[in-house]
């Protein structure tokens, strides 16, 4: 575990002079599932003099949405945010698409994510190869999934999506360690800024002032964290 840690810190500290120079772009990914929208069942009380806002503890039930979102790791901010009703291993593909056609001038890409499931899908590995093909000609044999291959399993598709030569590769977290994806950092932030004493009317109310909320924190708070965590264990 502590050389994992040590790895994504380097990821991390690194990832400045490798965008200066190199053209490597880094940023830290992962979905928020199970957003509510949670419409209060009445008003709230107005502030006065000596006392905070009082909200109704009531509420009514709209659904949920996810959002999945990139964490811009030497300029901070949300980059090329997705919110949907679901968060199958597509939707994490086509979002990880739509952030490299956005970005045309970046060299390589490195994702910063945690070990869920659709973060090592075989979407994803069929995309990455297919990214390869088109940058280098080269054609990846990928095997079959469950029987051989790149695609075999979670560990070899893994194993593929973590090569650092490739145009687009991954850093996964250890295990139980997703505290160190710095996306997780930003989430805390929407939870008390917006989520914790929201009033949302329905789904696509919920999914708009998530996206206002993004474009206000992008204009007015955004500024990469300041990372201190070297990746060694605690003594005791």
């Amino acid at each position: 575990m502590a050389v994992g840690c040590k790895k994504i810190c380097e990821a991390y500290l690194s990832a400045p002079e490798k965008w200066a120079k190199e053209g490597i772009k880094t940023f830290s990914v992962d979905e928020k599932t199970g957003i509510q929208a949670l419409e209060r069942a009445a008003p709230d009380l107005l502030m006065k003099e000596g006392h905070a806002r009082k909200q109704e503890y009531e509420y009514i039930r709209h659904g949920t949405q996810c959002l999945i979102a990139n964490w811009d790791v030497v300029n901070g901010g949300i980059v090329n945010p997705r919110i949907k009703e679901t968060r199958t291993e597509q939707d994490f593909c086509e979002h990880i698409q739509k952030t490299i056609e956005e970005h045309k001038g970046v060299t390589q890409f490195c994702f910063i994510a945690d070990n869920l499931n659709t973060h090592q899908s075989e979407s994803l590995v069929r995309f990455v190869a297919q990214t390869i093909k088109e940058k280098t000609n080269e054609l990846i044999e990928l095997g079959e999934k469950g029987k051989r291959g790149i695609l075999k399993s979670m560990k070899s598709r893994a194993q593929f999506l973590t090569d650092l030569t490739h145009p687009v590769h991954f850093i996964y977290t250890p295990k139980h360690c997703s505290w160190l994806n710095q996306i997780e950092m930003w989430f805390g932030v929407f939870d008390r800024k917006l989520l914790k004493r929201g009033d949302f009317k329905s789904k696509q109310d919920l999914k708009e002032q998530i996206e206002k909320f993004i474009l206000y924190y992008n204009e007015t708070m955004a500024k990469p964290f300041k990372w201190t965590f070297k990746g060694q264990p605690l003594k005791t």
